[in-house]
């Protein structure tokens, strides 16, 4: 691969898997980052969204998936054992319920600006991380989050479950009234991530089985199909929808490698903890982060495309940061399962790329964005958006299994 950079501040070994070197590089990264986002805490209600330099931006809304997130990573903190972290677990399991669950109609707000419900749509993506959160929590050891567990989990079987299908709908209006047919992949593999963290956190097999009943369509159906590419949106009958294309964010057209990263780890995940059945699970998974990575590569500067089109070439160019934390995540997945020179290249030269682009050593936090020239830029993000891709990078890599983080990070501060 060409144009891998130097890195900034430490030597070859600082990202080697598994070295000591590697293991003390990613306990300071998670310190500094886990530091850096306490100031997210407002003093009222909620959270502020943090400039580059770590000071409130001006904006007041606060939507559904950064508090959720915000509350996830922080009892991720917890358990690894940093101190400092209940006040943000505290502050978001409150927001949750107090704020963002609707007392009317039931369900959660996808976004509030102060006292005023800013956006009063029910949407899947923000509910899955509803329940990420309270699981996260739960292993934390926190007194609510067995009734937001509770409360979240029977508005997704109600609501957004479609059992003929084993998938989650995407949204609704704020009374439940219908807001659109789409379907989408996003919401069901962030949905996988909160099932299969619910059942760590539980050991309720529903969860286990929806979240097997998802994967089995988006691999086994949809990117077996498609040359090992994950199409993101669907019809009401959820056949792909090849000419979608809504926000450029959160819903653009084609299809998005970071999530074939995402979604090829979170396959694995569920294999672990289904007991490692002789399968072909491994061949799978690699296969869709290999067409992945080879797709969005991008050979002269480095960084991963956003988006791409059905046949694999580049669309949206933006290089961002969480697709490079994703794959760092799976391909340690591979790298603990003993992996082999290529997963160990790819692996290095992720964090050699993150370093010398993302990482901000003077403020604290990952940038979200850079130019051509490799350097921070702000045409998508206002601000360093959120905690939760970079830190579980840094997290994931410390422990063993390919599950249960929520238990295999206790004692990962010093060991």
């Amino acid at each position: 691969m060409a144009n891998i950079p130097n890195n900034r501040h430490h030597d070859a070994d600082a990202f080697r898997f598994g070295t000591s070197a590697h293991r003390d590089f990613l306990r300071k990264d998670a310190k500094r980052q886990f530091d850096f986002f306490r100031s997210s805490v407002r003093p009222e209600p909620g959270f502020f969204v943090l400039g580059y330099d770590g000071n409130p931006l001006t904006d007041t809304v606060q939507e559904l998936h950064t508090t959720a997130r915000l509350t996830h990573s922080y009892a991720l903190g917890h358990i690894f054992g940093l101190e400092e972290c209940d006040t943000v677990i505290d502050k978001g399991m409150a927001y949750l319920w107090s704020h963002h669950r609707d007392r009317d109609h039931g369900g959660y707000l996808w976004a509030l600006d102060g006292e005023t419900v800013h956006d009063g749509r029910k949407l899947a993506y923000g509910h899955v991380f509803v329940l990420l959160a309270g699981a996260s929590a739960k292993m934390a050891g926190h007194p609510d989050a067995d009734r937001l567990i509770d409360d979240v989990t029977a508005v997704l079987e109600t609501h957004y479950w479609e059992g003929n299908h084993g998938l989650f709908a995407d949204e609704w209006n704020r009374d439940w009234s219908p807001f659109s047919s789409y379907r989408g992949m996003n919401a069901n593999m962030h949905g996988v991530e909160a099932l299969l963290t619910a059942f760590e956190a539980t050991g309720r097999e529903t969860y286990l089985s929806m979240a097997g009943q998802i994967l089995g369509f988006f691999v086994n159906r949809i990117a077996a199909a498609e040359n090992w590419r994950l199409p993101e949106h669907y019809t009401a009958d959820w056949q792909i929808d090849r000419l979608y294309s809504g926000n450029p964010m959160f819903r653009p057209g084609g299809t998005t490698p970071g999530h074939s990263f995402e979604l090829a780890r979170l396959l694995l995940q569920y294999w672990d903890l289904s007991g490692r059945p002789e399968n072909n699970t491994q061949e799978v998974a690699w296969k869709l982060t290999e067409r992945a990575l080879s797709d969005a590569w991008n050979n002269e500067l480095g960084g991963f495309a956003y988006t791409l089109n059905f046949d694999g070439t580049p669309a949206i160019g933006s290089r961002y940061w969480w697709p490079v934390t994703e794959a760092i995540g799976v391909l340690a997945s591979f790298l603990k399962l003993g992996g082999n020179q290529v997963q160990h290249d790819w692996y290095s030269r992720l964090w050699c790329f993150a370093d010398a682009h993302f990482i901000d050593y003077e403020n604290g936090g990952w940038f979200p964005e850079i130019d051509e020239q490799g350097k921070p830029t702000t045409t998508q993000f206002l601000g360093k958006p959120d905690i939760y891709h970079s830190v579980q990078a840094a997290l994931f890599p410390l422990t063993s299994g390919l599950s249960k983080l929520g238990e295999e990070l206790r004692g990962a501060l010093i060991s």
